[in-house]
């Protein structure tokens, strides 16, 4: 299982306030993050997000083009980045209601280091079981479909050989073994050979 800091994440900032921005680099957790860009509009950050992926979306409302809620939205239905979304305090109960379905997670302002801290290494946290989830369900596909060519591989062996079904496992064993492949490669060689 790999560690925390195996796990390289990228990072948006949405953010007209500067002395936010410097919160948040103080905030970030160092070596993990090799991407951090600032955006200080949503219209520039709809562009960057067209342009790359970012595991985390912070913004700090209202934006100067907008409220901030229409980017959360967007980012939160079209990516699997974590958002989070920073109000003031005196909107921060009715914003929640709008974006806790969603999985944004929202900060009131004003809020200490700590607790920008404590957001972040959540999110980040979130973040680091989607991409080990991601990276079993690409494995299982990848069984799954090793599955299916070895399947097809033995169905042609005992149809096409005269081969038992034992025979057609050991042999596409051997292949593999002998040619230093994986048994999927073996099979997919063998189905080459008996397709044509």
């Amino acid at each position: 299982m790999p560690k925390r800091e195996d796990i390289q994440h990228s990072v948006l900032v949405v953010s007209a306030s500067e002395s936010f921005n410097e919160i948040v680099k103080k905030s970030l957790p160092p070596g993990d993050l090799p991407t951090t860009d600032f955006q200080k509009s949503s219209s520039l950050a709809r562009r960057r997000i067209l342009e790359r992926y970012y595991d985390l979306v912070l913004i700090n409302a209202p934006l100067p083009d907008e409220t901030g809620l229409e980017v959360v939205f967007d980012v939160a239905e079209q990516s699997q980045a974590s958002v989070l979304l920073v109000v003031p305090k005196d909107v921060y109960e009715e914003v929640t209601e709008q974006v806790a379905d969603l999985g944004v997670l929202a900060l009131a302002k004003p809020f200490t280091l700590r607790r920008m801290d404590k957001a972040i290494r959540f999110l980040l946290a979130t973040q680091n079981k989607l991409h080990l989830l991601e990276k079993k369900i690409r494995k299982a596909e990848e069984k799954l479909e090793e599955f299916k060519v070895v399947s097809r591989a033995k169905f042609l062996l005992v149809e096409r050989k005269h081969m038992t079904e034992d025979e057609a496992h050991r042999l596409i064993g051997k292949q593999a073994m002998d040619a230093g492949i994986s048994r999927g490669r073996a099979a997919q060689r063998i189905l080459d050979d008996l397709e044509e």
